[in-house]
């Protein structure tokens, strides 16, 4: 099993994952998954630092430089045209999480996921049904084959 997500959804996975209350066996995957989701979070930051200094003009510290405008501070971007168009890229970029050896964790997300029982509003039942969207295509992807 492989699931696909979003970069700009790993906090917001994350998060959901956390909030659900579960005991035993079902926590303790919960737990491992989302040490793999936060592996890949940590990856996404430093792409989108790499990002920031190809995007904006640097400091002598190699470091993006800022500005403060209206009391906040900003990035001194070389194009903002060409900028939002690499965060757009860069945020909507899949991450891949392969079961390998996680494949009983992530069967126990899917389980977790299909009987959750939580009631869910907003950006978190977004969420919740983007997850379950990813767990149902791989799913299909490995039934498939």
């Amino acid at each position: 099993m492989e699931i696909r997500i979003e970069n700009q959804k790993l906090v917001l996975s994350i998060n959901l994952l956390y909030s659900l209350s579960l005991r035993g066996q079902q926590s303790r995957h919960r737990t491992k998954f989302i040490r793999l989701l936060q592996a890949k979070l940590d990856d996404f930051a430093k792409d989108e630092q790499d990002m920031r200094k190809e995007e904006c003009n640097l400091g002598e510290d190699g470091e993006p430089k800022t500005y403060r405008k209206a009391g906040q501070e900003l990035l001194d971007i070389k194009n903002l045209d060409h900028f939002m168009a690499a965060r757009k890229e860069l945020y909507e970029e899949e991450r891949v999480i392969d079961g390998g050896d996680n494949q009983v964790v992530m069967l126990t997300v899917k389980k977790i996921l299909d009987e959750c029982d939580k009631e869910l509003t907003g950006q978190e039942a977004d969420t919740y049904d983007y997850l379950c969207d990813q767990f149902e295509k791989a799913g299909a992807k490995k039934s498939a084959k």
